[in-house]
């Protein structure tokens, strides 16, 4: 075996294919995708100049030269286990979900339901811009847009709304969000010559309307969620998008990250469909 052409992650794959008997197998076990794996063989081949699969109908097959390349694999794999930490084995796996505001208040308030093991670590990234998920800046994504960056895949959870909210309808001031998403920009145009507050954190804006002191442009899933604001004018179409659960191609198939994702679209669907 040329060590020089080859790595542990190569041999930690074709491990998985040889032991398993084909790429839909080692996937579950790997967490990477079937085409991803048959590109990683294909391209482990060319680097041995030896055919070391019989691609069949029925799955994959050793030939000989697989054979020889799999027992030496195996004894690398004996040499190479010791050194890795018994604690690196029960490390919980880190998963970020990156989200807006509104839809980080929701998941943390909804977070027992997500974090339900013990071999989980949740990051939330709450940002309103865009983190870049084709990078692993963030594992699982929640957008107001279909993914079309390369290597994403999509799952559209449903349709948010957004409506104004107050204690009662005679309060006047708005709570203005100094920022530039699309609602924050909505409620700066219409209140130019109007009375507000400006805030900076649109939760601050929230607090200002359950204090009875303004009224607030929120999504209706996080408006109905608190009984001492009514919604006092009819919700507004120009802000109302699609909501997107977006993870990176190869990351869905990994045991944590596909529980995660399940799990945040249950919670989602549940909540924006009620609003």
């Amino acid at each position: 075996m040329n060590e020089t052409n080859t790595n542990w992650d190569d041999l930690r794959l074709f491990l998985a294919v040889a032991r398993e008997g084909g790429l839909s197998r080692a996937a579950a076990v790997t967490g990477k995708s079937p085409p991803t794996l048959g590109r990683r063989m294909l391209a482990l081949e060319r680097r041995l100049g030896r055919d070391l699969f019989q691609r069949l109908a029925r799955g994959y097959e050793l030939t000989d030269d697989g054979e020889e390349f799999l027992a030496k694999a195996k004894e690398l794999e004996q040499a190479f286990l010791p050194l890795l930490s018994p604690q690196d084995a029960h490390r919980p796996t880190l998963v970020k979900v990156s989200a807006g505001l509104w839809v980080t208040f929701l998941l943390c308030d909804q977070v027992t339901k997500i974090a339900r093991d013990d071999a989980l670590r949740l990051r939330f990234i709450a940002a309103d811009g865009m983190v870049d998920i084709g990078r692993r800046e963030a594992v699982i994504g929640v957008r107001n847009r279909r993914p079309d960056g390369i290597g994403l895949a999509g799952r559209k959870v449903g349709r948010v709304e957004f409506a104004a909210y107050a204690r009662d309808a005679t309060v006047t001031p708005w709570a203005r969000v100094l920022g530039a998403t699309p609602s924050a920009k909505w409620v700066q145009e219409i209140t130019k010559a109007s009375p507000a507050i400006e805030v900076t954190n649109a939760r601050n804006a929230l607090d200002l309307a359950l204090a009875g002191a303004a009224r607030v442009v929120l999504p209706t899933f996080i408006g109905q969620r608190f009984s001492a604001l009514c919604q006092i004018q009819p919700t507004i179409a120009e802000l109302a998008h699609d909501q997107w659960l977006v993870t990176h191609h190869e990351d869905r198939f990994l045991p944590a990250v596909r529980r995660v994702t399940d799990r945040i679209y249950t919670i989602l669907k549940q909540e924006v469909g009620r609003g």
